[in-house]
């Protein structure tokens, strides 16, 4: 009888192991298979971009070191302050964090591709020319799910947490069109200003 009993312990402690295994790896899928299949790494800093259209905040992702930590850099030296979103697609991406006009150079930094997060609604990501590691101040926000269309070339260094709809609002403003052939592309009419970017968390 003892022998049967401990038995019936061990055999009942093995299958809440078990159990508990399974809800565990559960859990992990899921959050994999939200996250497109690539793993969400948060916990990188947090922005905050007070617009004259409202504010929005980013939270940068960890495993992004080159391209989050440039973002991070340039918000403490106060480099965004003042800046306008200079781009809008409508319903494509927001542009910003162009400081030439401040008289800033920013030195080119290291794409960090392949992407380890896809340009999806409401990521972030750094813009730059046709060349590669040629990325320096100017980033975007994507406004639709643009995973097959720029995560070969864009690196995604962050997702917008609060304020997307300001984002979508930006992305609505009118526009003065770069090429009159396309439209949908160009600079807003009124400024759109980055009033100040400061690190939140």
């Amino acid at each position: 009888m003892p022998h049967r009993h401990r038995k019936s312990h061990t055999v009942r402690n093995a299958l809440i192991v078990i159990v508990t295994l399974v809800v565990v790896v559960s859990g992990v899928v899921v959050a994999y298979q939200m996250s497109g299949g690539k793993p969400n790494s948060f916990s990188g800093g947090k922005i905050l971009l007070v617009t004259s259209m409202g504010n929005i905040t980013i939270e940068l992702f960890d495993n992004m070191p080159i391209t989050a930590g440039n973002f991070k850099t340039l918000t403490q030296q106060g480099i965004y302050n003042g800046t306008i979103f200079h781009r809008v697609v409508t319903g494509f991406v927001i542009q910003g964090g162009d400081v030439a006009s401040k008289g800033i150079t920013v030195p080119p930094i290291q794409d960090e591709l392949p992407n380890k997060h896809n340009n999806v609604r409401g990521s972030v990501a750094m813009a730059k020319t046709s060349q590669p590691n040629s990325a320096t101040s100017q980033f975007f926000i994507n406004l639709k799910n643009n995973a097959g269309t720029l995560d070969s070339n864009y690196s995604v260094f962050g997702q917008v947490i609060a304020g997307m709809d300001v984002a979508d609002a930006i992305g609505n403003v009118q526009i003065t069109p770069t090429d009159p052939s396309v439209p949908d592309d160009g600079k807003p009419v009124q400024d759109v200003t980055l009033k100040v970017a400061e690190i939140i968390g």
